[in-house]
């Protein structure tokens, strides 16, 4: 079990910046391997997912409840090992509450970033009351390419038979990518697969610290990080689909009709994209019922928000260092795990400059999430 210190709500510090400067809390600290995802459901219970990144997590999946994280389900399914790929989850980027008492798990496939194993990529629906396994979708090889990497993923209940899933490819050596997934069914497609707006921004280079943020081995030169389409976010009548690459300082969107549509070509979606301009370096996006996104600014330790004309700065604090996954909770906050992700080993020559406790951080928006039931 990993142990966590659960902290009194209180301000933190807060660094002046030219913006709205709404108070950043700690909610946990959580020692052991590093989270990524983060997900509030409409009851308030609160999710975090552990990759296989080196940290040897003994479970994929926690709720933070009490003071501790404790394995969700507490079933062999979320223990690594085993020799079905597809009875067990392998390495977790993402989970996603609906509003159906569903927990939603994107299984990458791919511990330590290597090609995904055969069926080990996959998206899963776990009842929260019980803690059974309702939905195991695995994807093919048509789909899941050697280099991709399952990222996050967006669930809209109000079309087809019974829904369907937005999931972005964040590759580092291949095509971004958006892929749907007809739920009923089980059917995915890639759309937008290697067009500019999933892909790295060539001529970008983050700078954090003072310092480029480039894989840098023990022993040879750097080479510049390059990530595809990460952070993904929808919008409450379901009809736009927002995302952006890793990689990248843009937000982009396309309508999910054209995603959706079997018969609309790669060049009809691609004239669909808007670019909606720069919003900062960010990792996660999320949104709000109001129709605001928001995205994480990892280059400076905060947080945005745009509200379809113009991006604010709603928190800057040093602890959001490195905001990675962004949830809208049913309180009206915004919650995020930081986790230091650019203070990894790859990135330091080796050395793993990351200082526990990783954090759960929230801050007041005054608006709820978006349920697409």
């Amino acid at each position: 079990m990993q142990r966590i210190a659960v902290l009194a709500l209180g301000l933190s510090a807060l660094v002046p910046f030219p913006a709205i400067a709404e108070p950043v809390e700690v909610v946990a600290e959580i020692r052991g391997a590093m989270p990524t995802g983060i997900t509030v459901t409409p009851g308030g219970r609160v999710f975090l997912n552990f990759p296989q990144w080196g940290d040897e997590s003994p479970f994929a999946v926690a709720e933070l409840t009490g003071g501790r994280l404790v394995p969700f389900p507490d079933t062999p399914f979320n223990r690594p090992g085993g020799d079905d790929p597809v009875t067990h989850l392998l390495s977790v980027q993402s989970v996603v509450a609906d509003g159906a008492g569903r927990l939603w798990i994107l299984d990458t496939g791919a511990p330590g970033f290597a090609p995904p194993v055969p069926e080990g990529a996959k998206l899963v629906a776990v009842d929260l009351a019980t803690g059974d396994l309702v939905r195991n979708i695995t994807f093919g090889p048509e789909v899941v390419l050697p280099s991709t990497y399952l990222n996050d993923v967006r669930l809209d209940f109000t079309v087809g038979e019974a829904g369907v899933a937005y999931i972005t490819d964040s590759s580092l050596s291949g095509p971004g990518a958006i892929i749907v997934v007809d739920l009923a069914t089980g059917e995915a497609n890639r759309r937008l697969s290697g067009h500019a707006s999933t892909m790295p921004d060539p001529n970008f280079v983050p700078v954090i610290d003072g310092e480029p943020l480039m894989v840098r081995p023990p022993e040879g030169p750097a080479s510049p990080w390059r990530v595809a389409s990460d952070g993904i976010a929808i919008s409450p009548d379901g009809e736009t689909l927002y995302y952006c690459a890793l990689s990248s300082r843009r937000l982009y969107a396309v309508p999910t009709a054209l995603l959706r549509d079997p018969d609309a070509t790669d060049a009809q979606i691609a004239a669909a994209v808007r670019d909606l301009g720069d919003k900062g370096a960010s990792d996660g996006l999320a949104e709000d019922g109001l129709g605001r996104i928001y995205a994480g600014d990892y280059e400076n330790n905060a947080l945005r928000r745009w509200d379809g004309r113009r991006w604010t700065t709603i928190a800057h604090d040093p602890l959001l260092d490195w905001p990675d996954t962004l949830s809208v909770g049913p309180d009206g906050y915004l919650y995020v795990t930081a986790n230091q992700l650019e203070r990894q080993a790859p990135f330091h020559g080796g050395e793993d400059k990351r200082v526990q406790p990783y954090r759960v951080l929230r801050v007041p928006i005054g608006a709820g999430p978006v349920h697409l039931d």
